[in-house]
Parts: C-alpha cells; sequence; structure tokens
C-alpha cells in the first residue's frame, strides 16, 4: 500500500544557495568528523526546521536579532513541535490513502548507522562527517532522495562493510540538508518502510545493494487493540516520570490508531539498547513488536517509578531535618526572650561546672576549654558532637587532684597482712618497709611546712620579693621522683595468695584498690588507649581504672603479667614500660587522653606464675618478690585459720556444727592436694563442708566430729602416693627434683642398655633440648670417667643407652637434671641400686663439676610432700637454702652439699652387694644375660 510521507521536501538548489547564509548563523560546531553517522537527539539545537526558502530566510533574520543560546532553544523547541505535528498528519494520511503503493526501487544506497536504528514514520536528524558518506548524500539529494538506513553491528568500526551490517534496516527520505562549517553535513530523514538487504552490488565509494519490501503483518483483532492500548498507557506513564521525552509526543500519540504507527512512533522516543531496537525491526508480527515493546515499557516503568520513590523519600527525609532545625532554632529564640537555657547551653554549662570542681592542670583546662567552645557551635546532630562530649566528660570524671590522703599507721597494716596471710614474713617486712618510709616522708614534709610558715610570720610586715622560675630548678627536678611509689611483682605458683596479697596491701594502706587482668590480651591500645581519630575510640585500661576508683592513688593489680601476647597490633608489654617505669609515669599520655596524667602515686602490683616469659626491660622496671610455696605445716595453718572458717561460712555451717582435727587436714593437704598453693587444698575442704551440710539437712545430729580415718568417706579414694620407694626396686632409675611454674615437681629417670652394632643415646619421655644435652652430657662424662668411677674402660660400648623419662605427655625441660642422669647412668653400668629416699638436683660439665640452679625452695616443697627426706643439691646454692627455706623444713630433713659429682654418687648410690660382686652374670640393668662380655670381670671386680 503506497502512504503519503511528511512534507519535508525542499528544492536542493534552493537548500545550496542558502548554505553559507545558513551555516553562519549555526552557532554550535557539530558532530566531530571521525564518526560516519550519529542520530543523537542533541544535534537537534543546530537543524532549524524550515519548509521552503523563505522559512529559511525567516529564520536567519530572526536568528540575527536573538543570542546564540536563545537560537538554539528556539530551534529545538520548533523542531519538537513540528515532529509532533508532523506525526499526527501522517497518522490522518495512512488513514485516508490506503490504496497507494509506495514504488521502491531494486537498488538503494546503503548508509550505516552507529548505535542507532531508523523506524518507518520517524522524522529524525543526524549529522554525517566521513567524506565517503557525504558523497552518498551529494548523489542521494540529486537523485529520488531516497536511502536505505541500516544499523552497524559494532559502533567501533568506521568504514562499515557488506558483513559489518545488519540485513534488515529502512527505507527513508532525505528532507533536508545543511553544510556545516567544519565540512560535515546535517541532515533530517524521514522513515518510509521497512526492507531487506538481499544482494550488495557496490562497495565502493559506498554501499549499495539489491533490495526488496518487508512490509510488517498486521493483525486486527482484539488482543492486539488490548496490547496497543496498553504500551500507549505505559508511555503516557513514562513521559510524566522521564525528562528526556517531550509532552507533545505523548499526547500525538492518542491520536494514531494503527498498531504498526504506535510501536515505531514510541520505540523512537524511548532510550532502549542497541539489539531490542534492531530486533524490533526485524519481527514481522506487529503483535510481537507491541508485545516487547510492552515489556519493556512495564521494567523501564517500574524502575523509574522506584527511584520517584526513593527520591521522594530523600526529600522527605531532608525535609524533616530542616524542619526540625527551623523548631529548635525557634525553641532557642523562645527560650532566650523567657530567660531560660536551652537543652544544649544547659549541656554545656554542666560540662563547664564539672571542669572546674575537678580542678584540672593548665594544659588539661585549656584542652577542655577549647573542646567546650567547639561543642557549643556544633548541632546536636553532628556525629562529632558526642565524640566531643564523651571526651570533655572524661576529662571532667578523671581523678586529678583526688586521693585518699589517710593517715599510714603501721602497727595497724602489720595486723592486716597478719589476719590475712600466715607466714610470707619477707613480702610483709617489705610491705611495712614501704609504709614505714612513706610515714617517714610525710613527717618529714609536715615538718618542713611547719617551720616554712614559722620563718614567713617571722618575716611578718617585710614584702619579700617572689621570683618564679620560667623552667624547673635542677634541685626541684632532683627532688621530684621523692614521692614515687614502688613496682612490686609477686612470682609463684597459682594458689599461693598473690592476688590477695594485693587485696591486703591496699587495706593496709587504707586505699582502693582496682585489679586489671593482663593475661591473654595482644592490642597495644588496651594500656595506651585508641586515639580519637578511630570510630569506637576509648581511652586504656589505665585511665579507666582511675577514673573508676575515682581517686589517683589506688592500688592497682597488673594480674598475669607474664602472659601478656603480642602480634601485629603492637606489644601491650612494651606500653607497661611507661606505665610501670618510676622515671616516666608521672607524665604518662594516653592516646586517647593525649595529655599529661599522673601516676607516680598510684602503687602498682604485678603478679606472674614465672619470669622467663616475662621482657627483660619491663622485669628491670619491677621489684620481684617470690612466693615459693607452702609446707605441710603452713598448709595446716591456712587450713585452720583461713580456708575452713571461710567455707563453713560458704556453706551455710555454723561454728561447732563441724569440728576437724589437725590430722584430717594434714590427710586432706598430703593424700588428696599436691600443690604448692592452697586453691585445691580449699576446693577438697569445701567438697567435706558440702557433704557435712547434706548430713545436716538430712536429720543428722550436731556436732559432727571428723576423723582422719573417716576423710576417704567424705572425699573418696586417695588420690596421691609416696611411691618413690615403689619405683626405685632395681639399678638404673633415680629421683629427680624440677622446677614448673606452677611449683616444684619429682620425676623419675629410668636408664635400659640393649646389644647394638651402632651406639646411639636414645631419649624418650617428650624432653627439651636443654634436658637432652644434660643426658648427653652426662653419658660423656660417664664413658670418659669410667675408670675413676670403677667402671670398665669400654662400658656401654657395642650398646644402645635409653634413658627415658615417665609421663611422656608432659613436657619436661631445665638445666637441673644434669646430675640425676649421671647417677643413672652409673647406677645402670655398676648395678647398684639408687636409694628411695634420696632426690638430687644440679647441672654437670664434663669435668664433673656441679653448678648451681634455682627454685630450690620449690624443688624441696615438691621432695618433702612425695616423703623424700634427703636432697643432694649444689654446694653454692646452700646459703639459698638458709634463706628460703623455713625452719621447721630444714630440721625435718636432711641436706647433702655437693661440688662433685663423685660426692653425689657416694650419697646417692647404695652399697654394692656381694651377690653382684660374685657373680659374673649380672646384667648391667638388673637383669640376667646368657653370655658374658669383655670387662665383666673387671667390672665385678670394681
Amino acid at each position: 500500500m503506497e502512504k503519503k510521507h511528511l512534507p519535508l521536501e525542499t528544492e536542493h538548489e534552493e537548500l545550496h544557495s542558502n548554505e553559507k547564509e545558513q551555516s553562519s548563523e549555526q552557532q554550535k560546531p557539530s558532530t566531530p568528523a571521525s564518526t560516519p553517522v550519529d542520530d543523537s537527539h542533541t544535534q537537534e539545537d543546530t537543524t532549524p526546521p524550515a519548509h521552503d526558502s523563505d522559512a529559511v530566510t525567516e529564520e536567519a533574520v530572526k536568528t540575527e536579532q536573538t543570542e546564540p543560546e536563545e537560537v538554539a532553544k528556539i530551534e529545538s523547541e520548533k523542531f519538537v513541535d513540528e515532529i509532533t505535528e508532523e506525526i499526527a498528519k501522517e497518522s490522518e494520511r495512512a488513514r485516508s490513502d490506503e490504496d497507494e503503493h509506495l514504488n521502491i526501487p531494486e537498488v538503494l544506497p546503503i548508509l550505516p548507522l552507529k548505535d542507532s536504528v531508523i523506524y518507518p514514520f520517524s522524522v529524525q536528524p543526524f549529522a554525517v562527517g566521513q567524506e565517503r558518506y557525504i558523497h552518498l548524500i551529494d548523489d542521494v539529494m540529486r537523485s529520488n532522495r531516497l536511502v536505505v538506513l541500516v544499523a552497524q553491528k559494532s559502533p567501533d568500526i568506521d568504514y562499515a562493510g557488506p558483513d559489518d551490517i545488519f540485513r534488515v534496516g529502512t527505507v527513508s527520505r532525505v528532507g533536508r540538508m545543511f553544510r556545516m562549517p567544519d565540512g560535515t553535513v546535517q541532515i533530517a530523514v524521514q522513515g518510509l518502510e521497512r526492507v531487506s538487504i538481499d544482494e550488495i552490488t557496490q562497495e565502493k565509494p559506498y554501499l549499495a545493494a539489491r533490495i526488496s519490501a518487508k512490509p510488517d503483518t498486521q493483525e486486527l483483532d482484539n488482543e492486539t487493540e488490548a496490547i496497543k492500548r496498553n504500551v500507549i498507557s505505559y508511555f503516557q506513564r513514562l513521559v510524566t516520570l522521564a525528562q528526556n521525552v517531550p509532552e507533545g509526543v505523548a499526547a500525538a500519540t492518542l491520536n494514531l490508531e494503527e498498531p504498526r504507527q504506535v510501536v515505531y512512533v514510541i520505540a523512537t522516543f524511548v532510550q532502549m539498547e542497541m539489539e531490542l531496537r534492531q530486533k524490533l525491526l526485524e519481527l514481522d508480527s506487529v503483535r510481537e513488536k507491541l508485545t516487547q515493546l510492552s515489556s519493556f515499557l512495564a521494567h523501564e516503568l517500574e524502575i523509574l517509578e522506584l527511584g520517584k520513590k526513593i527520591q521522594n523519600s530523600a526529600q522527605e527525609e531532608m525535609g524533616k531535618m530542616q524542619r526540625e532545625y527551623l523548631l529548635r532554632e525557634q525553641l532557642k529564640a523562645i527560650q532566650r526572650e523567657l530567660g531560660e537555657e536551652s537543652e544544649e547551653q544547659a549541656t554545656v554549662n554542666d560540662l563547664r561546672r564539672k571542669i572546674e570542681e575537678a580542678k584540672l592542670p593548665d594544659e588539661a583546662l585549656k584542652e577542655a576549654n577549647r573542646e567546650l567552645s567547639r561543642l557549643e557551635k556544633l548541632p546536636t546532630v553532628s556525629p562529632e558532637y558526642s565524640i566531643i562530649r564523651t571526651y570533655v566528660e572524661l576529662l571532667a570524671s578523671l581523678p586529678w587532684h583526688k586521693s585518699t590522703g589517710e593517715q599510714i599507721d603501721v602497727p595497724h597494716a602489720r595486723e592486716v597482712l597478719d589476719q590475712d596471710h600466715y607466714d610470707l614474713e619477707k613480702i610483709k617486712e617489705r610491705i611495712l618497709e614501704y609504709l614505714a618510709v612513706r610515714r617517714l616522708k610525710q613527717d618529714r614534709l609536715a615538718e618542713e611546712m611547719l617551720r616554712s610558715r614559722e620563718s614567713i610570720s617571722v618575716e611578718e610586715g617585710v614584702e619579700v620579693e617572689q621570683i618564679i622560675p620560667t623552667q624547673p630548678l635542677q634541685s626541684q627536678e632532683a627532688g621530684r621522683p621523692i614521692n614515687r611509689e614502688p613496682i612490686l611483682c609477686f612470682v609463684g605458683p597459682p594458689g599461693v595468695g598473690k592476688t590477695s596479697l594485693g587485696q591486703s596491701i591496699a587495706r593496709a594502706l587504707g586505699r582502693k584498690f582496682a585489679r586489671l587482668s593482663l593475661g591473654g590480651i595482644r592490642d597495644e591500645a588496651e594500656v595506651r588507649g585508641h586515639r580519637r581519630t578511630y570510630i569506637g575510640a576509648m581511652p586504656g585500661r589505665i585511665i579507666q581504672t582511675l577514673r573508676r576508683v575515682e581517686t589517683n592513688d589506688p592500688v592497682i593489680m597488673l594480674d598475669e603479667v607474664d602472659k601478656v601476647g603480642a602480634d601485629w597490633r603492637g606489644d601491650p608489654s612494651s606500653a607497661l614500660l611507661e606505665v610501670l617505669d618510676p622515671e616516666q609515669n608521672y607524665n604518662f599520655r594516653d592516646n586517647y587522653l593525649d595529655l599529661p596524667f599522673d601516676l607516680s602515686k598510684v602503687m602498682f602490683i604485678a603478679t606472674a606464675n614465672a619470669l622467663e616469659p616475662i621482657p627483660a626491660p619491663l622485669r628491670d622496671r619491677m621489684e620481684i618478690l617470690e612466693l615459693s610455696g607452702y609446707t605441710e605445716e603452713q598448709k595446716l595453718h591456712i587450713s585452720r585459720n583461713y580456708l575452713l572458717p571461710k567455707q563453713l561460712e560458704s556453706n551455710g555451717l555454723k561454728e561447732g556444727e563441724l569440728t576437724l582435727d589437725d590430722d584430717v587436714l594434714r590427710r586432706v593437704a598430703r593424700d588428696y592436694t599436691r600443690e604448692a598453693g592452697v586453691r585445691n587444698l580449699e576446693r577438697q575442704i569445701g567438697s567435706l563442708c558440702r557433704k557435712v551440710a547434706r548430713q545436716i539437712s538430712e536429720g543428722r545430729e550436731t556436732p559432727i566430729h571428723v576423723t582422719a580415718e573417716q576423710v576417704p568417706d567424705y572425699l573418696g579414694r586417695q588420690r596421691f602416693f609416696e611411691e618413690a620407694a615403689e619405683r626405685i626396686d632395681r639399678p638404673g632409675i633415680a629421683t629427680g627434683m624440677v622446677w614448673t611454674p606452677v611449683g616444684g615437681e619429682i620425676i623419675f629417670i629410668e636408664a635400659a642398655t640393649m646389644p647394638s652394632k651402632e651406639e646411639r643415646l636414645i631419649l624418650t619421655g617428650q624432653l627439651g633440648d636443654v634436658m637432652k644435652e644434660s643426658a648427653m652430657a652426662g653419658l660423656s662424662y660417664v664413658r670418659s670417667n669410667s675408670a675413676a668411677l670403677g667402671l670398665p674402660k669400654n662400658v656401654f660400648e657395642g650398646q644402645n643407652v635409653h634413658i627415658h623419662v615417665p609421663a611422656g605427655a608432659i613436657p619436661k625441660d631445665g638445666p637441673s637434671a644434669g646430675v640425676t642422669m649421671v647417677t643413672v647412668l652409673v647406677s645402670l653400668a655398676s648395678g647398684r641400686k639408687v636409694r628411695s629416699d634420696v632426690a638430687m638436683t644440679g647441672e654437670i660439665t664434663l669435668r664433673g663439676k656441679v653448678m648451681p640452679i634455682g627454685g630450690i625452695k620449690e624443688k624441696t616443697l615438691a621432695a618433702y610432700r612425695s616423703g623424700i627426706r634427703t636432697v643432694i643439691m649444689p654446694e653454692k646454692n646452700r646459703l639459698d637454702l638458709m634463706e628460703d627455706l623455713p625452719k621447721e623444713l630444714r630440721e625435718q630433713m636432711n641436706f647433702v652439699f655437693a661440688s662433685d659429682v663423685r660426692q653425689v654418687l657416694e650419697a646417692a648410690l647404695e652399697p654394692a652387694s656381694d651377690k653382684f660382686e660374685k657373680s659374673d652374670k649380672a646384667e648391667s640393668n638388673g637383669d640376667e644375660r646368657p653370655r658374658k662380655r669383655k670387662g665383666e670381670k673387671a667390672a665385678a671386680k670394681a
């Protein structure tokens, strides 16, 4: 069917004659020549609509009288109005002239388009920049003005070939053309009909092809009509939400009756992907075109409506904030008129009052006033408002000048320490010395102040000029550390009373007590605090503790200081150096506080189970006080005077309802606990009290008396035994003593030999490197001094020596097992048993010298708890024993001091038996052997 199209034809000669005039009036440059075709709507500003030469001339006159920006605006508006009007006219012509057919030549030139598809019934302007396509337009304008507009498959190709274009395009008529000063050409085209490209007939200078018409298949049924109306409805709603679609186009679509026109007109003004545009053009069925377009419009409409909803919600929120701000300002104005304070001003005034009462130092006061001035200028909704307010509240709550200031009573402090702890004489003496020194300094300071007041009263009436130095004098600086507190560190196994001792010190001093558990912390900020630039920043534990106790001279216990970790976040032990150094902590700076705070009045007490994990610089800043453990007699007194009354009260028993003999407490400590402290002992006593409380609840008459024989009835079977005598039943076994973080322990070292072609030393029992070296050194000493020790010269030759320490699941290490290793090897080689009531400790050299070791008290207590009463130790540890071990323990035990291994062997080995001397079949480890070896007779004689 032939259809009439938009009357946009103008004479080519008239346009060409007015070319220079029109180009001179263009104020905006066109699309660069690097793109062959660009049909963007931005070119509408440079294409003035005209139908004849008079119209062009009239437009030129108007353009000369207006500014360039106004020209572009007027031309754009007129062009849109013209397109809307022509769409309506084309719809009327399509309805009135349905019998005429469009004559399409068989061969037409091809004009590829980038990112664009031209539909029938559409009128669009675009720019042509490449020379070959300008030549094509010139040829078209001289002939029938018909050209096939086809989309390129890829927009990156400048010169599209036959394989670079789609096979379905639109025959279009070039309605107008303008030549621009930069050489490009502006044209306006009108889409006429779909065509398919059958065969490319020409490639140079531009593409030409043999084409055939490809009319759309129109379905005239109710379903198609319904989809058409739905598409029009979607498009009208879309126009109200989108800003880039002219409103006149939506009104023009209401006059379109053919579904085919609806598809092409709406698709022209809707922004779609290139693939979907080409698909709409290639579909034959109009119903399918409408269905695709309807789905796309519904999706776009949903996105636009959601975006509009989000935008409205944001605007409402902003409007709410603005209303609240205006209301707050009005409220402030009303309060000022009434003479009342606003909430913000009241907060600032309250903080200022607290700062004045806190009596801050000059630097801290200056910082607080500066932050308050910033707080007054900030609105309460600002995120920084709460940060500044929290910081100022911290400054005001810290105890800058708040001290307990109680008078020190040394005799009273002695009574407190004796009430809370039994024995620990060295610890108590050190604490009392500190209190006495502090009391003496207070008294001397009071005397100096009294003398100064007397001197002022003598000079009354005489004006004395006071000189205030800008820098502290050397004498003042030297006198500053006189008030520093000692840093005590209690080291000992668990349960010996380290933490409770700190509480007793605080009670004796009349100060507040605070405990900080440092075990497991790895972040340096836990001690020094976070910087305020971080979200959620807070001060360190030291500053938080001082704020909590509300005094600047409390007793702070740093518990488990040996368990402080370190990783990529920092080393907390390094941060403790400044806290615990008396020469630095008077000027401690927390990262959050960022102001100097005086910690010199704080009495720090640290606790640890072992000294080795503590870094040396940190250990150097503390005074080490060791709490080794308790003897059985000490545990008896602690149980009777402290643990039993505490457990009776905890389990609801009254005084006199339960009576225990000393033998009961001794048996509980000996047979049911084996520890340096008294923690497990307290648990066992508590268990016994609970059993008695149950009996009383069941109706048993009181008082209840428990004897030593009845202890298993309450606590079950015996847990620990004196097994030293049972385990040392043959040569090659000896008892050693080791130190552990939880106190001393005894170990049994066993040795055996077996024939082998390769002589080896086998060590088992999960031994550490130091203990392995002690075993190797002991074997070397025995073999190198075999003759002096009365052993065969070829001792252990052709044999594997196996040394084993039982309880292999427990790691064991230490330098104090050397003498035990030598004793075991000599016992194995000579066949002499080691005395079962002897335990030994000490390190050896290859020359046989016994070297001193540490942990004498812990090891001795471990031997005593195991029922051993004779201990062999180095001669150089004699003074340590006399100083550390209690007198009653020294009286109950026998000590052998040795400086040479031969002295150890003489005291530890039993005399050789006659059976062994006469028998030539005795095995060195106690077993019989079927055949003799070299050197056995010599060993028997020795």
